[in-house]
């Protein structure tokens, strides 16, 4: 049986709904939905486009690896990202403190791609490959009109929340 998520934008109130790909990406299915509910600031992609996501703590006992690996995104992919504060410190990024220190140490980007157009390469580092591990069966245009808003009204104070979900027609 199919496994099912939400994506919320809580100040927004939108939602959408997403089936996880337990077959193309087992074990980052399995990594999130142990680890669901999952919440926190949203940020607009600033290298791949369209795509809004928030930052966690590394939740995984043991990280997932590369698995349905992509670079290009289609809208209403869910894809998963493991970095460490190397990977994210540079200032330009916007995660430090006032300190001027990193505030990450092993960190969970999970993402929503909204758009098309999207490529997954950053000035810094190259190419950035994620694990698409979810895509989007319910509510993506509405969504995609939030996550505009945020691109051009700004994420301060916008909550991105991951939860389990009814599948559709049961919830």
């Amino acid at each position: 049986m199919a496994r099912y998520i939400s994506v919320s934008l809580e100040s927004r109130n939108v939602r959408c709904l997403a089936r996880l790909l337990d077959d193309e990406a087992p074990r980052t299915t399995t990594a999130v939905w142990d680890a669901l509910p999952q919440s926190g600031q949203v940020f607009h992609g600033k290298y791949a486009r369209n795509e809004i996501y928030h930052l966690v703590p590394a939740f995984a006992d043991v990280e997932p690896g590369k698995e349905n690996i992509t670079v290009t995104p289609i809208p209403g992919d869910l894809c998963y990202f493991s970095f460490d504060a190397d990977d994210l410190g540079n200032p330009s990024y916007g995660y430090e403190t006032e300190q001027g220190q990193t505030r990450l140490q092993r960190v969970v980007d999970l993402a929503l791609f909204y758009g098309r157009n999207n490529l997954l390469i950053n000035g810094d580092q190259g190419w950035v490959p994620g694990n698409v591990f979810g895509t989007v069966v319910e509510g993506l245009e509405e969504m995609a009109a939030a996550c505009q808003d945020i691109w051009m009204g700004g994420a301060r104070g916008e909550k991105l929340t991951f939860d389990r979900a009814e599948p559709p027609g049961r919830g």
